[in-house]
């Protein structure tokens, strides 16, 4: 058995400590009574302890904190720190520090100040005065905001979930201010003020909408999510708080009116864009529509000699109409010093102050085009005259006058004159999609929702969208990787007949060639909504079960309002001189622009731009260079279409002679191409009348298969083609179904080598329904190969089909 522990030694030594304690505590109470001292000497030795104790413990802690903070520093500062005391970007990850944001801040502080001071005397002070009877002699006596700056503790920017066009901010606000703002009522003799001003809190601040244009944010919006904590040191708070009118009040309400002035769902919104800009930045209205007779002239020079210059000729006049960025080439006239045109050009006009209208007219040469004349109208005076017929003697040249009848169309946004309209263009009578415009169609792409992915399964398209007005279409750009774009594009689209045409809208992904949905709008809904505007998310058909696309449609009906003049009211249009002289003019290249030829002289058709106001302004410029010299075609349905010349009087109905606007990837869009072209016509005209078909002839079959839901053309063989160099040709043919002007709607048949009677017997397709193809047009251009790194690679023909025809489901073969 283990002997049991010794109890009294431990119990002895326990008591003695413990009698020795009490001893030292009790034993001086004792000589104080003893002594007959005061009890304050126990006070005093009792606060000695109590001093001596906690300068002990205070050392040891410090010791303690140091060899913690040796061990972990971090976890040692966040115990030493209450974390009221820290910002909050210690403590969310996601909040970041905003210490640059500070020094701008500092830096402001005494702007911000004088805004804040004309804030108070310009804005709040009018306010109160005329909130109560009462406070009419209610006046700011000093405002002092102090040197003290306000700081942001720290920065949350919300980049997930919200609208792509705003930027959401959260900061962490703290001022705390030695103010000096004093105030008086004169009419009771009061006096208050403010010393100091505290705020604590969480600011959101929204930046929208964000937009293509400086500043690039349209407005800030201002606002806390929760109430701030407000402190505010009152002076003279009780004498103010006697006046009538606010003796209802307390210092904790007027705190509760201020917080709260500054709390969702309250907001201050700082427009940095107004709405007006925003929205006609967004939706350009233009200030009005001219309309162009460019009628005849008169007594033009005679460029053209005979015998090495004894014999004077005439001349082969042709137009060059310019407004802003939109350009328009007349036919030409040959041989004529009087020539006729009868041709009638539309064209926007978004700022008429400073623009002008200018014509020059040249004759057509086989090396050089010779400059006839120019004139530039100041379009402020034809907006005041409305319609201007009249003679206009020409510029920079001895003789020559030029007809033009001008019309200054106001944009209506009511329908109530547009039978009236339709009845002056012509238009109540037939369906036709081309003629004068009675309307103009201003279309506002915003964005797309929740599209379909495509052909791969959760994959993003590449969206862009197809919009046409009978046989005109535009194209918006390419959002890449996403199926909610957001495109902000203009469009316009001059419309012959609202009443009987519609809107098509198309969205397509550009990766897969394939549509993700489409919508058709009958122009006559919008003659029905207010203003002719319609402005909402429209419903994707063939496409996803919320796919929308969001846009904004107006239209403007086209009106010639005659101003009220008195009878003895003269006036000619201001006809500014050309700033370019002549010389500089010629040695300046003339764009290639699209005619309007014209099946009967009489009946005027208007010719469409280059460029039609919209964001295709840059088709003519990319391809042609700066310092070309001026030997454009000037009629390109005779050059370039010399290929179907001969065919025309056994074409079938659907086939016309109208070349639309050339596209970027078109061949006759690059002036080399088109250039050489026309001077090997005329090479092989060499003095002598060309045969019906100077270029050759293709033959093509063409039809719609309904099954298959494609355009087939079968290019069998080409005939009399000439001869690119002493070898004969490489011919080959390439195809675009247009306005699809990429690489990959290319086709092209093989090359047969040093031939001009080349057989191809090669079939395409292309994957259209019936209905878009008879919208669209066939591009054919038979091209010289020539070997790798050979100069004799060139355009051998062109031929354009529009292929608007009734007998595409049978097909047709002919050459």
């Amino acid at each position: 058995a283990e002997s049991p522990p010794p109890l009294l030694s431990v119990d002895v030594t326990g008591l003695v400590s413990q009698f020795a304690r009490s001893f030292v505590l009790i034993f001086p109470v004792y000589v104080l009574g003893y002594l007959g001292l005061s009890f304050s000497w126990v006070l005093i030795a009792l606060c000695g302890l109590f001093w001596i104790r906690r300068h002990r413990g205070g050392k040891s802690s410090r010791l303690g904190r140091a060899l913690a903070f040796l061990e972990d520093e971090e976890e040692a500062v966040r115990l030493s720190v209450s974390s009221a005391d820290l910002p909050a970007w210690v403590h969310f990850p996601d909040t970041e520090r905003a210490e640059w944001l500070n020094k701008t801040v500092k830096q402001m502080w005494p702007f911000i100040c004088q805004f804040i001071e004309k804030l108070f005397r310009e804005t709040i002070e009018p306010a109160v005065r005329g909130a109560n009877n009462h406070l009419s002699t209610f006046s700011f006596t000093k405002i002092d905001i102090g040197h003290q700056p306000l700081r942001i503790n720290g920065v949350k920017v919300y980049t997930e979930n919200v609208d792509k066009r705003q930027i959401i901010l959260d900061l962490q606000i703290s001022f705390v201010g030695n103010c000096e703002i004093d105030l008086e009522i004169k009419r009771y003799f009061c006096r208050a003020g403010v010393k100091s001003i505290q705020i604590h809190g969480t600011m959101r601040v929204i930046l929208e909408p964000l937009i293509g244009d400086m500043p690039l944010i349209g407005a800030l919006s201002l606002f806390f999510l929760r109430k701030p904590l407000l402190e505010i040191n009152w002076t003279g708070l009780t004498n103010l708080l006697d006046v009538p009118g606010l003796n209802g009040l307390s210092d904790t309400i007027i705190l509760d009116i201020i917080s709260n002035y500054l709390v969702l769902p309250n907001r201050i919104t700082v427009p940095l864009v107004s709405e007006v800009q925003i929205a006609q930045l967004r939706f350009p209205i233009p200030k009005g529509v001219l309309r162009i007779h460019f009628i005849e002239a008169q007594d033009l020079e005679g460029k053209d000699t005979y015998l090495k210059g004894i014999v004077k000729g005439k001349s082969d006049p042709y137009g060059i109409i310019r407004v802003g960025n939109q350009i328009f080439q007349s036919k030409v006239i040959k041989e004529n010093l009087n020539p006729k045109w009868n041709e009638v050009y539309e064209a926007l006009v978004y700022e008429h102050p400073g623009q002008e209208l200018e014509i020059e007219l040249f004759d057509e040469d086989p090396d050089k085009d010779d400059f006839l004349g120019s004139l530039m109208i100041d379009l402020i005076e034809v907006e005041k005259e409305r319609l201007l017929d009249e003679w206009f003697t020409l510029d920079e040249v001895s003789k020559g006058k030029l007809h033009l009848k001008l019309e200054w169309l106001t944009l209506m946004p009511t329908a109530d004159n547009l039978d009236k309209v339709l009845t002056s263009i012509r238009a109540d009578k037939d369906q036709a999609n081309d003629g004068l415009s009675s309307a103009l169609l201003i279309l506002y792409l915003d964005s797309a929702r929740n599209l379909p992915s495509g052909k791969k399964i959760n994959s993003n398209p590449n969206p862009l969208v197809l919009l046409s007005v009978g046989h005109k279409a535009q194209e918006s750009k390419i959002r890449y990787k996403t199926n909610e774009p957001v495109w902000e594009e203009n469009f316009t689209f001059f419309v012959h007949n609202p009443k009987r045409q519609d809107l098509e809208v198309e969205v397509r992904d550009e990766q897969h060639q394939c549509s993700l949905g489409n919508f058709k709008l009958p122009l006559s809904q919008l003659l029905e909504s207010e203003d002719l505007t319609m402005h909402q998310r429209f419903q994707l058909s063939n496409s996803g079960p919320n796919s929308t696309i969001n846009m904004k449609i107006a239209l403007r009906v086209l009106s010639l309002e005659k101003p009220a003049r008195s009878p003895d009211h003269q006036h000619s249009a201001q006809v500014k001189r050309p700033s370019v002289s002549k010389d500089a003019r010629k040695s300046s290249f003339k764009p290639q622009v699209p005619v309007s030829p014209t099946s009967d002289p009489n009946k005027p058709v208007p010719a469409s731009p280059v460029t039609d106001g919209d964001k295709k302004t840059d088709t003519a410029d990319k391809s042609q260079p700066a310092n070309a010299s001026p030997q454009w075609p000037t009629d390109l349905s005779r050059s370039s279409s010399s290929l179907h010349a001969s065919n025309l009087s056994y074409s079938p109905s659907h086939l016309s002679v109208k070349e639309p606007t050339p596209s970027i990837a078109s061949d006759i869009s690059l002036p080399i191409a088109t250039q050489e072209l026309r001077q090997r016509l005329r090479q092989l005209e060499n003095g002598t009348t060309l045969g019906q078909s100077p270029l050759g002839q293709i033959q093509l079959t063409i039809r719609h298969s309904s099954q298959r839901n494609k355009l087939i053309v079968v290019v069998h063989s080409c005939r009399n083609l000439i001869a690119f160099s002493e070898e004969g040709s490489d011919p080959y043919v390439r195809m675009y179904l247009l306005p699809d002007k990429r690489r990959s709607g290319r086709r092209k048949t093989h090359v047969s080598k040093k031939t001009l009677n080349p057989v191809f017997d090669q079939m395409f397709d292309f994957s259209v329904s019936l209905p878009e193809v008879q919208r669209r047009t066939l591009d054919v251009a038979v091209k010289n190969s020539g070997g790798f790194l050979s100069k004799d690679k060139g355009l051998l023909g062109k031929l354009l089909i529009p292929l608007a025809s009734e007998e595409l489901a049978k097909g047709w073969t002919q050459w």
